[in-house]
């Protein structure tokens, strides 16, 4: 990215990401950590359903399929719709370090237009870590996994603890995740960036 702000640049003793030794098998799907999630829940009928699958090193691999709901100007993607796809990809790398990370800052670079039902192809990687900061940077394509870059993003999360979410979400929704009697859909609510 050109002109990507200081806050994005790794600071000196900032180190290379370690992929956790738990971390999902190289082409496992993820799934969704929340099904309301409206990046990746199910639950959300105009959200954007994207998967990721964890990649090779400290990288993953999505894909998300632009419908008419998601459009800004007649016919193409919302520019902040396309944000979100690049931030959750982003967020699915944690998954990957085995951390609890939330966004602090993203920067978007919007390249080409990208047409409602174009399958948008997502890569995204950790650069750096250092201490609770967590840089990263994502790319989506259109026409393939290689075909032209059409945004791109840079970014970097904060690394939390789960006391983040039970002290700010919404009472209703953290008392509903809580009670599921299914640990790990408990567990998965709050793993990874919601």
């Amino acid at each position: 990215m050109s002109g990507t702000s200081a806050a994005l640049k790794p600071p000196v003793g900032a180190v290379k990401p370690v992929r956790h030794p738990e971390a999902p098998a190289p082409g496992e799907l993820l799934g969704a950590h929340y099904e309301h999630c409206f990046g990746c829940g199910e639950g959300q009928r105009h959200g954007l359903h994207l998967q990721a699958r964890a990649g090779e090193g400290v990288g993953v691999t999505a894909e998300f399929t632009v419908q008419a709901a998601h459009q800004g100007a007649p016919g193409l993607a919302h520019g902040g719709i396309l944000a979100t796809a690049l931030d959750e990809t982003l967020g699915s790398l944690n998954w990957l370090l085995r951390v609890i990370a939330v966004t602090g800052r993203l920067e978007t670079d919007f390249v080409l237009p990208v047409p409602v039902d174009t399958v948008l192809h997502l890569d995204a990687e950790v650069t750096a870590v250092h201490g609770r900061k967590i840089y990263s940077r994502a790319t989506g394509r259109i026409g393939g996994p290689d075909g032209p870059v059409a945004v791109r993003a840079e970014a970097l999360f904060i690394e939390v603890k789960v006391d983040h979410f039970i002290e700010n979400g919404r009472p209703a929704e953290i008392r509903a995740a809580m009670a599921d009697p299914d640990q790990v859909k408990r567990a998965r609510a709050f793993e990874v960036n919601p």
